[in-house]
């Protein structure tokens, strides 16, 4: 069984930054690949960011270029530096862990308001 934690979420204004951390307990964390979702009120759960055990990334094409996904293997922590915030990136964030199954933390609130 593998929990997953997420933190660092809040309020920011425009143009300001987050930084999100996903932190993994019960398995080999390495393993997995990780990938960060958020879900705005009455949208679906979309793809932001993933990244392989070994590092390799892709990004949805409206955070490219101002969201950083990378993991600390050691730690057992993924992050998502989220720089250049717009309010269209408000939504609850969440982190998926998945090898032979799925899992999901339970979510982190990024409310980007002036």
């Amino acid at each position: 069984q593998v929990q997953l934690v997420e933190s660092g979420g809040g309020l920011v204004q425009p143009g300001g930054s987050l930084r999100l951390s996903c932190a993994a307990s019960g398995s080999i964390f390495s393993i997995f690949v990780i990938t960060w979702y958020h879900q705005a009120p009455g949208k679906e759960r979309e793809l932001v960011a993933r990244i392989t055990g070994v590092g390799n990334t892709n990004y949805a094409d409206a955070v490219k270029g101002r969201f950083t996904i990378s993991r600390d293997n050691a730690k057992n922590t993924a992050y998502l530096q989220m720089n250049s915030l717009k309010p269209e990136d408000t939504a609850v964030y969440y982190c998926n862990a998945l090898s032979v199954r799925a899992y999901w933390g339970q979510g982190t609130q990024v409310t980007v308001s002036s």
